[in-house]
């Protein structure tokens, strides 16, 4: 489809492709989604190509990335170029608020869709292309890939003030970008080698090179797969871990999706692909991965020591088993700096003959997450709206990074609702993190930033339409007072109404909006032909 472009030249995986990729990303786009159009009219237009570098600098591999770069890909990898994000989000919202049958026929047609969802479980196989080569033991060379150093100070405490050197191994400050993290719960480990794990968790985090075997494996705190780990150290044992690179087009989006608790990432990924994801076992730890991954990476991760909240200046040696992991330039435009995270010991490094290392950068948007957020904003609004019905419409704005700032739209209908759905969203999932919420009225387009502006001046009062709240924020944060806690900003911006008099004064009667009248509006579209403009 004339999405990709070839590099033939050689380049390095140190900052040179990071500084292509950048460029690119903020190109035009190869192809444009009209569909995009309506929720993200500045940045439909953006994205360049994907590109697949044949020839990285001391690497065995080709290295692909910016593969999802652009609504068009996005909605390729989905499957959802006809109509876009959001008849595939019509879709989801039927599975998440079903109808229940009345009649017969309508029974029976319920009964295929149940039957078609059974459709997308995981299927289990003997053998996959993920496992025509395996390396283990002293056969693991993490070097064989071309792992990126996105930015300058990536890997290196010493550049962001920190009186510690880069790990030693030869990792350079490079990390591990786009694979999914495989984890199980260790009450889920004694089934027979083979059965299935209900508890496996996928996540996309990242991994800092630090020998030919090593990652550092870095996590938040809230994520699923730190919960694995607290439960594998409280047992006093490694936890078994695969990093799944490349695969089936949705594996990388479903690993990010906000999924309700007890709903399987891999469920998910087979219904976006229209079939379940086919696993086989892996050859070294009691785990299945998607066979059709181009490169899979089998071991356990060190449970000795503790993680996050460490630093070097005041808390002595880091620990067994761990690492002072970071900085690392983030996709909110800063480094996330650096702190203590376990070791993850590679114990098999299976492939396909001629396998893709698969990666992206994150940095200053828009880059490749940036679809994948703006992706998950649309396929989800059903879920929201399904738990906050309130809710018309909402967007996270590409400058808030999508934990720092989102737009709503509801159908105002008593007083201080707009303070209610913001207390609901700071209590719903992922959306808690939300640093920044505005709440508009339901004849505001919220993809409108200058109209969502326009209103937030022209509607509220400091004095009375500002919430504040302290809570848990996003640990990338870097302005929150504490690591993970500081204060949230809700603004009602609204039209005001009766019983929302601040300290006994009545509401003013409030204005309405300037608009032409349809009658003239239509009369003048007729005629402007002859105004000779």
């Amino acid at each position: 489809a004339g999405e990709l472009k070839h590099i033939t030249a050689e380049v390095s995986p140190l900052l040179e492709i990071t500084e292509i990729v950048d460029r690119v990303s903020k190109s035009t786009a190869a192809s444009v989604s009209e569909n995009a159009r309506t929720f993200d009219p500045l940045h439909a237009d953006l994205g360049g190509h994907g590109l697949l570098f044949e020839n990285v600098t001391g690497a065995k591999f080709p290295l692909a990335i910016n593969t999802l770069g652009s609504y068009q890909r996005m909605e390729m990898a989905l499957g959802c170029t006809d109509g876009g994000f959001e008849a595939l989000a019509d879709t989801i919202g039927a599975l998440v608020k079903p109808e229940p049958p009345t009649g017969l026929m309508a029974k029976m047609k319920k009964g295929l869709e149940l039957a078609k969802i059974a459709s997308f479980a995981p299927k289990y196989v003997k053998s996959g292309a993920c496992q025509q080569v395996v390396k283990t033991g002293d056969e693991v060379n993490l070097f064989d890939l071309p792992i990126l150093k996105c930015w300058p100070h990536d890997g290196n405490p010493r550049k962001v003030g920190y009186p510690v050197d880069m790990p030693e191994g030869g990792g350079e400050g490079r990390f591990i970008t786009l694979g999914g993290m495989y984890t199980i719960h260790p009450d889920d480990a004694d089934k027979p080698t083979g059965e299935p794990r209900q508890s496996r968790n996928i996540g996309m985090y990242r991994a800092q090179l630090i020998d030919k075997n090593h990652t550092a494996m870095h996590w938040h705190m809230h994520h699923d797969g730190a919960r694995h780990w607290r439960a594998w150290k409280k047992l006093g044992k490694p936890m078994p871990l695969a990093i799944v690179l490349g695969g089936e087009s949705v594996l990388p989006y479903a690993a990010t999706a906000p999924l309700p608790p007890g709903i399987s990432e891999l469920l998910f990924a087979g219904f976006l692909n229209g079939k379940g994801i086919e696993l086989v076992q892996c050859k070294t730890i009691d785990m299945q991965v998607p066979a059709n991954a181009e490169i899979v990476l089998e071991g356990y991760v060190s449970t000795d020591a503790g993680f996050i909240g460490y630093d070097p200046r005041t808390d002595g040696e880091v620990g067994e088993g761990a690492v002072f992991e970071g900085p690392f330039g983030d996709h909110t435009g800063f480094y996330s700096l650096p702190d203590r995270y376990p070791l993850f010991e590679v114990t098999a490094m299976t492939h396909r003959k001629d396998a893709v290392y698969p990666a992206t950068v994150v940095g200053l948007p828009p880059q490749e997450d940036y679809y994948m957020g703006k992706a998950t904003e649309r396929l989800f609004l059903p879920l929201l709206k399904t738990l906050i019905p309130d809710i018309i419409d909402y967007d996270l704005p590409m400058f808030g990074a999508f934990h720092n700032c989102a737009f709503i739209k509801i159908h105002k209908e008593y007083p201080l609702q707009a303070r209610r759905v913001m207390h609901a969203i700071w209590g719903a999932g992922q959306m808690a993190w939300t640093k920044m919420i505005v709440v508009v009225d339901d004849d505001v387009n919220v993809h409108d930033y200058e109209e969502v502006m326009f209103h937030v001046c022209a509607n509220s009062d400091p004095g009375r339409d500002l919430e504040i709240v302290n809570g848990p924020l996003d640990i990338l944060d870097h302005a929150a007072p504490r690591l993970g806690a500081g204060h949230k900003l809700g603004i009602d911006a609204t039209r005001k109404i009766k019983g929302e008099e601040v300290n006994g004064e009545p509401v003013r009667d409030w204005p309405p909006i300037l608009e032409m009248s349809d009658e003239i509006i239509s009369k003048v579209t007729q005629r402007w032909k002859e105004y000779g403009l």
